[in-house]
């Protein structure tokens, strides 16, 4: 038995190795989720009103998977160094959760991102309606317009039909120069569509969704077939331990 632990010593020394290795990039993964949650809170919860109808807790959801994972991640080194079985079975379990989270995460993000453009267009084209340049949805649509440089859901129309306009024309977050846009020009529908944007938002940001999703929908995949490697490792080193009553010293 002494020798079989011997010549299974260098096995387990590898394979501890690369799953601490392997524990170290799954707790960073953790940290940038968590960073992502608390960024998307602080600077995108505006917009993120936008895309859903009601409040979203996506960024809490980030935040919460990053510190499960930042402490999972603990975990896993910590079980690998201690070389218990029991500990790596439970470690290879909760690896094998989050990669059926992510899997079914990513699938839905795919799958439902024109239900996600339908949804996008209901509540701007509803924050547009009923923009009053106060409320948090109306803040909103004025860092959208802003920042993307567009104007209105399809265009600069679109304010025509909103309770805004009668009394005080189209927002100056549509102005594509501030410096040459003044209120009385925003109320004159002759004269303002030579001072905003002709870009609708509507077309830009589902554009850049539908751009980018295939490619979030990939690395979405990628990171969750990356537990599978996990999993395979903390499975394989319990095994050996187990079948060969390896202690670490």
């Amino acid at each position: 038995v002494a020798i079989l632990t011997m010549e299974t010593k260098p096995v387990i020394t590898c394979l501890k190795t690369l799953l601490i290795v392997y524990s170290f990039v799954f707790w960073i993964t953790g940290a940038i989720l968590l960073a992502v949650g608390v960024w998307g809170k602080l600077m995108l919860g505006p917009y993120i009103s936008l895309i859903a109808d009601n409040s979203t807790n996506a960024p809490y959801v980030l935040i919460g998977t990053g510190t499960v994972i930042i402490v999972f991640g603990l975990f896993g080194c910590f079980a690998t160094c201690r070389g218990s079985p029991w500990m790596l079975k439970l470690y290879a379990m909760f690896l094998s959760l989050v990669f059926l989270a992510e899997l079914v995460a990513g699938i839905s993000g795919f799958v439902f991102r024109h239900e996600i453009k339908g949804t996008f267009y209901r509540t701007y084209t509803d924050a547009v309606h009923n923009y009053n340049a106060e409320d948090e949805a109306s803040r909103a649509v004025d860092n959208l317009q802003e920042r993307l440089r567009c104007c209105g859901v399809y265009n600069y129309t679109t304010w025509f039909g909103s309770v805004y306009y009668p009394t005080n024309g189209i927002p100056a977050s549509c102005c594509s120069n501030a410096s040459d846009c003044s209120l009385e020009d925003l109320g004159n529908a002759t004269v303002a569509p030579n001072k905003v944007y002709h870009q609708g938002c509507y077309e830009l940001v589902t554009s850049f969704m539908e751009t980018n999703m295939a490619i979030i929908a990939g690395v979405t995949f990628g990171i969750a077939f990356s537990q599978l490697i996990g999993m395979l490792l903390a499975c394989c080193l319990s095994r050996i331990i187990t079948a060969n009553q390896y202690e670490m010293v």
